[in-house]
Order: C-alpha cells, then sequence, then structure tokens
C-alpha cells in the first residue's frame, strides 16, 4: 500500500468513525502540497476535506457554517466523473460513505 492509499484508508475509517477532524487531517496531507494544482482529482480530495469539515462542524451544532461548507463539497462531488485514478474506486467509497452520514444529518 502506498502513501496515498493509506492516506485514503485512513479517511473512510475515521469517517465511519464519526472522527470527521481526524479524517479532514488524513487527507491534508495529500492536498496541501498539491492544492494550487489545477487538477479534478486535487479539487476532489478538497471536496472530501469539506465534507468531514462540515460533518466536524454540525457534530459541534455549527449548522450554518456547516451547510456552507457542505455546499463547497457538492461543487467538487462531480469531478468524480471526469478524473482518471488508481484511486477511482476508493473515491467512489468516499462518496457512499460521505452520503450514509450525511443522511444521518438533518440539517445539512
Amino acid at each position: 500500500m502506498n502513501n496515498h492509499e493509506e492516506h485514503l484508508d485512513n479517511f473512510i475509517q475515521n469517517l465511519r468513525n464519526g472522527n470527521f477532524y481526524d479524517a479532514h487531517k488524513d487527507l491534508e496531507y495529500l492536498w496541501f502540497p498539491r492544492r494550487f494544482d489545477e487538477n479534478d482529482e486535487v479539487k476532489l480530495i478538497k471536496g472530501f476535506i469539506n465534507a468531514s469539515v462540515s460533518f466536524e462542524l454540525h457534530k459541534k451544532g455549527k449548522i450554518e457554517p456547516s451547510k456552507k461548507v457542505w455546499n463547497n463539497y457538492l461543487k467538487y462531488m462531480d469531478l468524480i466523473h471526469s478524473i482518471n485514478s488508481p484511486y477511482l474506486e476508493k473515491y467512489h467509497q468516499i462518496i457512499k460513505d460521505i452520503d450514509i452520514i450525511k443522511k444521518s444529518f438533518i440539517n445539512i
């Protein structure tokens, strides 16, 4: 398993365990060094970070900021259809997990 895949696996595990802050940190390691790249995969990772931040804000009772950050996730989510990546299967799993968590939060 390479470093990228390890961070994705950690993100998935932290999402599923409700450790949204830790999940966001897992992907920051991948996104931050490439944050200025005009690359759809990097933007999709940014969207996943936004989703985990939205969940963390919601968990803390900050509903309006959570909604705002959630909308950023929605902006990037469809980029899944324009990328060619060896991690595509994991990205699809992340989207499914995010959707399951979102459904548990009525106000987002």
